[in-house]
């Protein structure tokens, strides 16, 4: 995927004046196919974010939806309701991996079933792009890599971001500079609303008949039928991984692509359950710091994590990397990007103790030249990037991404390395939060140390 992105000069002004850029446009490929070259797919997990993931992967031209899997017959009933009333259903993922007619396979299961069903379809033949996280536990990190590997298949991890304009031209601004050596990453989500905590509404026709329940709980713990835990099973450790699976990584993944990073190697969390007594066994506000050290791509450096489920300001989230030249705002259709420089002078206030002929030789003495290696030749202010109007978005960019990769033409941009560096990561604060005390981890080997 070719981005032509828009250059100026000066690239920014010397003030507090905003200049917009567009980000640029994808060169996509043709979207002509012969039958031969379709790439039939089929989804196991139709639930939200595997129609959402389905919706933006039949975008991309030369894809055909086949088969669709879960165990609760209302959404296969969705399926064929939204892509026809001749794709095949089962609530059995294994019918799907033994057709010969599916090249690839969407994996939007809850988290405990990613190992499984990835790892037998990657057997079966099968291209797998599996949701994030990659896996639910850290020991399942390494045998999924070398199922991969084993396999020959093409393997993409769904975090939908990663591909996005947004994180390149980023990275573009990082490598070339811009914020000069990171110090820091503040990253946010406050979720206002009942939905964003996970309290999914339960649908009346559901009950044992129309909800496969024993075959949910999969390798969990056995426990009596529960439509909580099925239809809102990120609320539960033994399906889910929280705030950490389900919001961190994101960020993981966006950080470690923008600064080459293969991820930090200390995590400290805290938080708790301060709202959502409902059954749940997960926090609604998580806080994690996070030390990451230092690499032939950038210095060492703190970040933070904090996630609120109660946020009292109406909600919002943010993604900021701080440098020391200046800060980025990154999002996946815009990037801002504020420069600034440190002031290195002295003023009155340390000065004053001093004779006015020794505040001269002082003044004088001071060399105001940049501080690190990597500061940019760069004017202060501000700068926003923004993706054109038409910009199909990264979703589709990460999809699109994934079939060219089926068809041999493109490099995968997640893959399962990838995404076990940014589950790993994440997976940090749930460590820490359970075990109440900082935990430690290798960003090279990806264990526990």
């Amino acid at each position: 995927m070719g981005t032509a992105l828009v250059s100026a000069s000066p690239l920014l002004l010397a003030n507090s004046y905003t200049q917009r850029f567009t980000l640029g446009s994808r060169d996509y490929e043709p979207g002509q196919f012969s039958a031969n070259d379709q790439v039939q797919l089929a989804l196991i997990g139709t639930g939200i974010q595997g129609i959402n993931d389905t919706i933006a992967a039949l975008r991309v031209p030369g894809v055909k939806l086949v088969a669709a899997c879960d165990l609760y017959t209302g959404r296969l009933q969705r399926a064929k309701e939204l892509w026809g009333d001749d794709i095949f259903v089962t609530r059995d993922y294994r019918e799907i991996l033994n057709r010969k007619d599916i090249d690839a396979v969407i994996i939007a299961t809850p988290d405990h079933w990613h190992i499984k069903i990835s790892a037998e379809a990657l057997k079966a033949g099968k291209a797998v792009y599996c949701e994030k996280p990659m896996v639910q536990n850290f020991d399942e990190g390494h045998p999924l890599i070398q199922a991969w590997k084993e396999s020959g298949m093409v393997m993409q991890i769904g975090s939908q971001g990663m591909s996005s304009l947004g994180n390149e031209k980023a990275k573009q601004l990082y490598e070339d500079g811009a914020i000069g050596e990171i110090v820091m990453l503040d990253m946010f989500n406050d979720r206002y609303s009942s939905e964003g905590a996970w309290q999914y509404p339960i649908p009346p026709d559901a009950n044992p008949d129309t909800v496969d329940f024993d075959t949910f709980l999969g390798r969990a713990p056995k426990v009596p039928f529960e439509l909580k835990r099925f239809f809102r099973w990120r609320n539960y450790k033994d399906y889910g991984t929280g705030v950490a699976g389900d919001l961190f990584v994101h960020a993981f993944s966006t950080l470690h692509y923008v600064i080459s990073s293969n991820g930090p190697e200390r995590a400290q969390a805290t938080g708790g359950l301060r709202y959502w007594n409902d059954g749940r066994d997960v926090p609604d506000v998580s806080i994690t710091l996070y030390d990451f050290p230092e690499t032939n791509t950038h210095a060492a450096f703190n970040a933070a994590f904090r996630v609120n489920f109660i946020a009292g300001n109406g909600g919002g989230g943010g993604f900021r990397l701080v440098g020391t030249e200046g800060e980025m705002e990154i999002g996946s259709n815009r990037v801002k990007l504020i420069r600034s420089k440190l002031n290195m002078k002295p003023e009155s206030y340390s000065l004053i103790a001093y004779t006015e002929e020794m505040q001269k030789k002082i003044k004088e003495g001071y060399d105001l030249k940049y501080i690190n290696e990597r500061a940019a030749d760069l004017a202060v202010g501000e700068t926003i990037y923004e993706a054109p109007s038409d910009y199909k978005g990264g979703h589709y960019d990460h999809f699109f991404n994934f079939f060219q990769g089926i068809r041999g033409k493109k490099e995968i941009i997640e893959n399962p390395v990838f995404g076990l560096r940014a589950a790993g990561a994440a997976l940090l604060a749930n460590e820490s939060y359970y075990n109440a005390k900082p935990v430690r981890w290798n960003p090279d080997t990806m264990k526990l140390v």
